[in-house]
This record gives structure tokens, sequence and C-alpha cells, in this order.
């Protein structure tokens, strides 16, 4: 088991139903917590094989994704486990054993936060 922190990225939902981790950049200035919590999901997506998986899990039939269906990315096994581990714990996806495989969905009130976070308050009127 990990000693990593995983901070809670979600805040009670708007009345779009939208789940905001943090301000849009456009209304306020972020608290440290807001910037942390935001960082650490953009720092998830910030390598190029996790953000491979992410898309792999993201566009996967049926909404989730075994290990087994994605993990034909050029690189071993584990190394997938330990990318979609960094994932799982950014708060980016949740996973469920099934038998021997894990199957990974993405966390899409998450998603939509973090889009939210990035709409100017202009555009999202």
């Amino acid at each position: 088991m990990s000693n990593a922190t995983v901070l809670p990225l979600l805040e009670p939902a708007d009345d779009q139903g939208v789940v905001p981790c943090c301000p849009r950049l456009t209304e306020r200035p972020m608290t440290a917590d807001e910037a942390e919590r935001a960082a650490r999901m953009f720092k998830a997506l910030g390598d190029p094989m996790r953000l491979r998986l992410f898309s792999a899990v993201a566009s996967h039939e049926g909404d989730e994704a075994c290990v087994c269906d994605i993990s034909d990315v050029g690189v071993s096994q584990p190394t997938v486990s330990h990318h979609l581990k960094k994932l799982k714990q950014a708060g980016l996806l949740t996973s469920e054993r099934r038998g021997t495989w894990v199957y990974y969905r993405v966390e899409t009130p998450v998603l939509a936060a973090m889009g939210k976070l990035l709409t100017s308050a202009a555009t999202a009127a």
C-alpha cells in the first residue's frame, strides 16, 4: 500500500450538477488547497503515457475498461498499472477488482470540474 495522500477533489455540486474542485481561473485567485487539488489532476495528465491510458479508459465502450483491454500501449504491464494507479490517486479514475482483473472508470464529475475550471466566466454564462 502506498502512503500517498489523496486530496479530495470534489466539493458540493453547483446548480448544474458540476462538482468544482476550485474556482474558475478568471473568478478569483485560488487558495493554496485549491491550487494543490488542481495541480494534482493536471500533473497526473501531464505524462504522455498517462494521458494515453486515461483516453483509452474514457473512450472505451461501456464507460469502463479492464486493464487487460488497454495494456497494449508499448510498455510493460507493471508500468501500465503504475500509471493507472497515479491517475487513480489523482482522483481521475476509480477502479473495481473483478476476479483477477481490475476495471477502471473515469470520474466524470471530476472531468466536468476540470473543464469548468478552465472555462472563463464570460463563456460559462
